[in-house]
């Protein structure tokens, strides 16, 4: 059985994430003291301690899950718990891309500082939104959204599992496509509480500056394939992961078609390395014969060590 690990993207963040990683595991700590380093200010503190409010901000939350997801993936790798093939959802692309060692750790923290940044900039507060569509009925996306545009910008910035789409655009647009997702059988339609309407055609002007810094970025090929949430296909060469990043700004995160995929190729085991365990829950609801285990705690190790009966973990 092959595995591959899932690494999360925003949303996922609380305070207190990491904490027990880097006091427990001193690989664990180096991350967290690299990414303080390269940034300048103390991540690792804003990680383990708070204030959520700060936390919350797009340009803390991608760099602060990326090395919480970094720090858990370096202890399973020195655990002896390799992944066949690796997955990020969004912003988790970039810890998957360090995993299969095409990113550097450094390059990449302070790629997401800006990315984040730039996403938060490229929509005024206020004019976008993005919202939660919970089982509506097979066939009927497409035409809500239709509906609901009226001339402005409404599209699936999610698709997570086949109970489970988000949507972004501009706020009118969204709230026009809530009501009609409710009458067209949704069971629940939320707006969700972001700072900006992400994987959509707004995000474009950060999508433009974030690829001048990537192509300043050197990528090298990937030691295992990474499924590309953009494409839903596997990446190999370091020229195709950078691109992957590219488009993934703009274009919505397949994560059904990717957990799919992974599936096809052999993958009956799923580990989410980071913090919380949205991946977990998400695979559940894509394909429940599917093994989802998680380490983002130290103390869930030996959690995992014993979920895995067949000998060694990898």
């Amino acid at each position: 059985m092959q595995t591959a690990f899932l690494f999360p993207g925003q949303g996922s963040q609380f305070a207190g994430m990491g904490k027990s990683l880097a006091q427990t595991f001193p690989s664990a700590r180096a991350v967290f003291e690299e990414a303080d380093q390269t940034l300048g200010f103390e991540l690792s503190r804003l990680c383990f301690e708070g204030p959520e409010e700060a936390l919350r901000l797009t340009e803390n939350t991608q760099p602060a899950i990326l090395t919480v997801s970094v720090a858990a993936f370096t202890v399973l790798r020195e655990n002896g718990c390799q992944p066949d093939y690796v997955a990020g959802h969004s912003l988790g692309e970039y810890s998957a891309l360090v995993a299969a060692g095409s990113l550097r750790f450094a390059d990449a923290v302070g790629l997401v500082r800006n990315r984040g940044r730039y996403m938060q900039e490229a929509v005024p507060p206020g004019q976008g939104a993005m919202a939660a569509l919970l089982k509506l009925p097979e066939g009927k996306l497409e035409a809500v959204l239709a509906e609901a545009a009226q001339g402005e910008v409404v599209s699936a910035a999610n698709l997570n599992s086949p109970d489970q789409v988000v949507i972004a655009g501009h706020a009118g647009a969204v709230a026009r496509a809530i009501e009609l997702a409710k009458a067209a059988g949704a069971r629940r339609a939320v707006l969700l509480s972001v700072s900006a309407p992400f994987h959509c055609s707004l995000m474009r002007p950060a999508q433009e500056r974030l690829a001048l810094d990537l192509n300043q970025t050197p990528f090298a090929d990937l030691r295992c394939p990474l499924v590309n949430n953009a494409r839903a296909s596997q990446v190999l060469s370091g020229a195709d992961a950078r691109q992957g990043l590219i488009d993934q700004v703009t274009s919505p995160v397949r994560w059904t078609e990717s957990i799919r995929l992974l599936a096809s190729l052999g993958c009956g085991r799923f580990i989410e390395a980071g913090p919380g365990g949205v991946l977990t829950g998400l695979l559940r609801g894509i394909d429940p014969s599917l093994q989802g285990l998680r380490f983002g705690e130290a103390e869930e190790l030996e959690k995992l060590r014993a979920a895995i009966s067949q000998g060694p973990i990898g």
